[in-house]
């Protein structure tokens, strides 16, 4: 567990930070999120009183990703309208869309009667496609409640459909594997049936600065000289 005065300078619990040490990790630095976690990964090699400094700077760089990645209620919102007109022809239309702290067993809710849908907080973070995938999923359940054929046919109007489902699925692997999950999250009702990691990489010795990552694909690993 990383320890040092300078760990309140970002707003993740410096209980919450785990720091792995790997002897096969001899070139990069990496933070990503495990559930509650924030998780460090560095290189064997690296000095330990240079581990804080790279602690506080990669748990720095992904909260500063995630601000950007994360919208609040009303951009949430603004974006499950925008996908409702480019995906469903703005036949769905939603009374709210918010995320929620309470859904803890599974990704995402769609209350067809008063049109609400909620979007669970653990999904703050992920790559924008995923995250639109599970809105248009729930969107989809506004015109057919039922996962039946035409409710997947809807789905499958969004063309990172099927690599989304994959992304939520290992997601909700390693939450459970962690115990971060809570009791039954599988992602089970995003996948058909028989159905970034988004994370921050950089070399211990650049300076590069990754703030202008937005999912797991703009990840950098940067060679050692």
């Amino acid at each position: 567990m990383a320890r040092g005065s300078t760990a309140a300078l970002h707003e993740v619990d410096p209980g919450l930070i785990e720091v792995r040490r790997s002897t096969r990790r001899r070139r990069t630095v990496s933070a990503y999120r495990s559930g509650d976690r924030v998780v460090v990964l560095l290189p064997a090699r690296l000095a330990p009183a240079e581990e804080q400094r790279w602690v506080d700077t990669m748990v720095s760089r992904l909260e500063r990703r995630e601000a950007r990645v994360r919208p609040g209620d009303a951009g949430l919102e603004r974006r499950a309208v925008e996908l409702s007109r480019r995906y469903l022809g703005g036949t769905a239309t939603p009374s709210s869309v918010r995320w929620t702290d309470r859904q803890n067993s599974r990704w995402g809710s769609c209350t067809p009667a008063d049109r609400t849908i909620r979007i669970s907080s653990r999904l703050r973070g992920v790559p924008t496609w995923v995250l639109d995938y599970v809105l248009v999923h729930e969107l989809a359940h506004l015109l057919e409640a039922s996962h039946d054929r035409r409710f997947w046919s809807l789905v499958d109007r969004y063309p990172r459909a099927e690599r989304a489902q994959g992304f939520l699925e290992g997601m909700a692997h390693v939450l459970d594997a962690t115990g971060a999950a809570g009791p039954g999250v599988t992602g089970d009702d995003l996948v058909r049936e028989p159905a970034d990691r988004s994370e921050d990489t950089v070399h211990p010795d650049d300076p590069t600065d990754l703030d202008d990552a937005t999912d797991v694909e703009d990840a950098r690993v940067l060679p050692v000289a």
